[in-house]
């Protein structure tokens, strides 16, 4: 196997790590006013995220960093061409990340509740907005070859608003949603677990009916029938349906497995529709953006390599040590001072 295509599935697992990890923390930041009566509440809901929310956007810096060192064409041209989408993505990220630290330090309710439709609308955009880049990504952008010999985007702002991708846009916005809403109902309990349990079963359904067209219509996008596509579809629908019926019977634990499952082989499904190319061109196959003609030297792709396979094993366990750390769930009636911090009340609830 070559470096190109090492690198080409580490980014992939990276996005994986991402959408799973990131997706239940968009998804509970949508949900916060819908699940919640009290500030206690939505002290307890914002608590199931304090001690991971930041840990878990390192797997979007990493997959950035990759992106750019082995790929560094696929690099300047994703971001040259969806600079606009990835700066709102960029944006929300700040205004979300300020919104958990700034809520809690001031006492007014009207102070929280802004902070809070900062934290809705912040964990929505990016929801909605990478479904739509990825869409963009599997079904070609118009790329040309410039007057220098590089392979240039060449569209606007409005060729990124197709239908296609906007499809896809709503079924990452959904299955987050859905993904939140069982990750709420695995680490609460009481009525904010009752809340995220039924809304799940609502927002589960239209994710499954999203999740279905969008993967029709990249089956009948491709130039011909790919068995693989075809099979990983099926395996995505199967996945879902599974963890609906988790979530109907209260098995939130395999609930979340199964949904986790769902978006690790959604986004392979689309990883591998796009293999060997990084980022195809609407305007001829001969544009296309491959892990040939996009990647890095192999000397720089082979050290990237070695300090992967030393660093990311230690990554990893240091996240699944902190995720086993705050396993416990939690509820508002563990929340004693509704004006502590998110980290300062999960650290209260542990060594309670």
């Amino acid at each position: 196997m070559s470096f190109e295509t090492v690198w080409f599935l580490l980014i992939a697992v990276l996005w994986i790590g991402y959408f799973i990890l990131e997706g239940f923390d968009f998804g509970v930041g949508m949900l916060l006013p819908f699940v919640s009566r009290n500030e206690a509440d939505r002290r307890a809901v914002l608590t199931t995220l304090g001690p991971v929310w930041d840990g878990n956007e390192v797997w979007l810096l990493v997959a950035g960093g990759a992106t750019f060192a082995a790929f560094p064409e696929w690099y300047a041209t994703l971001f040259s061409g969806f600079y606009l989408p990835l700066f709102l993505i960029l944006i929300s990220l700040i205004v979300r990340g300020v919104s958990f630290e700034y809520r809690s330090k001031y006492g007014k309710a009207q102070w929280r509740q802004r902070w809070d439709v900062a934290i809705v609308i912040s964990s929505a955009i990016p929801a909605l907005l990478w479904g739509v880049a990825f869409a963009n990504i599997v079904r070609g952008v118009p790329l040309e070859k410039s007057a220098e010999g590089n392979i240039e985007y060449v569209g606007g702002f409005f060729n990124l608003l197709n239908p296609y991708a906007l499809l896809g846009g709503v079924v990452t916005l959904t299955v987050f949603l859905t993904h939140g809403a069982v990750f709420l109902s695995l680490k609460t309990a009481g009525g904010i677990r009752d809340k995220a349990h039924e809304i799940a079963k609502l927002s589960g359904l239209v994710a499954a009916v999203a999740a279905v067209g969008f993967l029709l219509w990249t089956n009948l996008m491709l130039p011909s029938i790919n068995a693989t596509v075809l099979t990983l579809s099926i395996v995505v629908a199967l996945l879902w349906v599974a963890g609906m019926a988790m979530n109907f019977i209260r098995r939130e634990g395999w609930a979340f497995i199964f949904s986790a499952a769902t978006i690790l082989t959604f986004v392979t499904t689309l990883f591998y529709a796009l293999y060997p190319r990084v980022m195809p061109s609407s305007l001829g196959a001969q544009f296309d953006l491959t892990i040939r003609n996009a990647s890095s030297t192999a000397y720089t792709l082979k050290v990237m390599t070695v300090v992967a396979a030393v660093m990311t094993p230690l990554v990893l366990l240091y996240q699944g040590w902190t995720y086993w750390v705050f396993r416990k769930r939690v509820s508002s009636s563990q929340i004693a001072h509704p004006e502590r911090g998110a980290l300062d009340t999960a650290s209260h609830i542990l060594h309670k």
